[in-house]
C-alpha cells in the first residue's frame, strides 16, 4: 500500500473529513514519526510497532563490483520491530 492508497482509505471510511484533511492528517502523523526519529527518540504505536533508531558503527566494506577495499563511515539507520498483535495476524493464516 502506499501513502495514497491509505489517504483512500481513510477517507473512505470517514466521509465526514475532506480529501485534503486527511492528506494533511496522514503526513502529519508520519512527519511526527520522521521527526522523533530524527532526534534519537522512539516511536511506539501499539499493538503495530516501534520504530527506533540503530547506530552502525564504521566498518570496511568491499566493492562488489571491484572486489576493492572501502571505508564505510559510521550510519544511522531506521529500525522496525514489530507489535504482537501484528505479529499474531500475520502468524494466524
Amino acid at each position: 500500500m502506499i501513502r495514497s492508497e491509505l489517504v483512500d482509505k481513510i477517507a473512505e471510511a470517514n466521509p465526514h473529513l475532506y480529501q485534503r484533511d486527511v492528506e494533511r492528517i496522514v503526513s502529519t502523523v508520519f512527519n511526527e514519526i520522521i521527526e522523533a526519529l530524527a532526534n534519537g527518540d522512539r516511536v511506539e504505536l501499539r499493538g503495530f510497532g516501534a520504530f527506533s533508531v540503530k547506530k552502525r558503527d564504521a566498518r570496511i566494506g568491499r566493492n562488489p563490483r571491484t572486489g576493492e577495499s572501502v571505508q564505510v563511515e559510521e550510519k544511522h539507520v531506521p529500525f522496525f520491530k514489530t507489535g504482537k498483535l501484528l505479529r499474531d495476524r500475520l502468524n494466524d493464516s
